[in-house]
């Protein structure tokens, strides 16, 4: 029997429309208080480092939630890759330059979503469900939008008469998408509380995975969508994704829960399970909460202060230099003079461990005599953001 077959032998699956609850109902005050947590954390992330530091992060973080969702979806490509591809620099192995194209194409959709939702696309809107698939795909050539089975993803299209099997959820009849879609949007688009509202993100990312709304390229769009949906939270110096990624098999398997049908009279009042759902929410406010502490403590300044000492002690830079990163860090850019003479050195030495710092990246500059500011290359991250990317810090296949 054929998916479509088996959709429609399934009376049941082939009319439902309704995915209720949309957000649980039970542990609601439990799910608020960790969100509060949650926005809290995110508050003093923000609070930390310049502004110019934490711009140099979100551009980080971007490369990483590439690498995070790409390598979800089995089509990972090695950080250092990511970072060559961003030079236009690609490999002569087809597959890896394949890869590597795929992994650019996510870091500037996530950018068109940050700027479509800075002017005014409600995130978690029908429109904005089929923006995020189109920013993805539609930067891909043909051949690079092939599924693993040979599908041909059309960017920003919604099946209408293709069925869907992932594993052991059979997808909402084709049929009943564009009735799906524009329940989704009726459901998460009206906000209270900030806490609430990530709870009805979490919430979404489910339920658009449930729909399945694409032929294939479902799970890349909705963590790009849950990004944009989250931005006014973590500011993008924090990712659920990384997170996810870590925990990639109770990801699936959370996922997997929340699919199931409502399991009698105890369990909601919707055509789906309140606890599977409730224990998907649970779960995705976790991941933010470990994620958003982390980066808090990521970016404390005393911590910074040591781990940019033993970094410089490792390599054997100037120690001098300590203090005129950490203020980098800290306090922002500031004119090449300056720098130099927060060093205590002398001309000649001062210019030669700046000239030393910005070869590294450990200080970087936009134009060549211009201010300098703080740096965060992949080769020093292994000490100044310990954890937060060590596959950074692994060794990179011959291309």
């Amino acid at each position: 029997m054929s998916i479509a077959q088996w959709v429609k032998s399934d009376r049941k699956l082939d009319t439902r429309v309704d995915f209720e609850p949309a957000i649980p109902g039970r542990g609601l005050d439990e799910l608020r208080d960790q969100s509060g947590r949650i926005v809290a954390a995110s508050l003093r992330v923000s609070s930390l480092a310049h502004e110019t530091t934490r711009a140099r992060l979100r551009e980080l973080l971007r490369e990483m939630n590439s690498y995070h969702s790409n390598r979800i979806e089995g089509e990972g490509t090695h950080p250092r890759n990511i970072e060559r591809a961003l030079r236009s620099d690609f490999s002569e192995k087809p597959e890896t330059a394949k890869l590597q194209r795929i992994a650019l194409a996510y870091i500037e959709a996530e950018k068109e979503l940050e700027r479509l939702v800075a002017g005014g696309l409600e995130p978690l809107s029908q429109k904005a469900v089929l923006a995020a698939h189109a920013a993805m795909y539609g930067r891909l050539e043909r051949q690079d939008r092939l599924s693993p089975n040979g599908v041909l993803i059309v960017a920003g299209q919604v099946r209408s008469t293709e069925e869907v099997k992932v594993g052991a959820h059979v997808a909402p009849a084709a049929a009943n998408v564009a009735a799906l879609l524009a329940r989704f949007e009726n459901a998460y688009t009206v906000f209270r509380a900030r806490e609430d509202a990530l709870i009805k993100v979490a919430a979404a990312h489910h339920r658009l995975a449930w729909i399945h709304p694409f032929v294939d390229g479902n799970g890349r769009a909705g963590r790009l969508l849950t990004h944009a949906a989250m931005l006014s939270l973590t500011g993008g110096l924090w990712s659920a994704c990384r997170g996810l990624a870590r925990r990639q098999q109770e990801y699936y398997a959370r996922l997997a829960d929340a699919d199931s049908p409502r399991r009698g009279d105890h369990d909601g009042r919707g055509s789906l399970s309140d606890d599977g759902l409730y224990r998907w929410v649970k779960f995705f406010l976790d991941v933010c909460e470990d994620q958003s502490t982390f980066m808090a403590r990521m970016l404390n300044l005393d911590d910074m202060y040591r781990r940019i000492e033993a970094l410089l002690t490792f390599r054997r830079i100037r120690p001098e230099a300590i203090r005129a990163l950490h203020y980098l860090f800290a306090a922002g850019p500031v004119a090449r003079g300056d720098f130099k003479q927060m060093t205590g050195l002398g001309e000649k030495v001062g210019q030669r461990l700046l000239s030393d710092l910005l070869r590294t990246g450990l200080v970087e500059s936009t134009t060549p005599l211009g201010p300098v500011q703080f740096g965060l290359p992949l080769d020093a991250l292994q000490f100044l953001l310990p954890d937060q990317y060590p596959e950074a810090a692994t060794r990179v296949e011959a291309t």
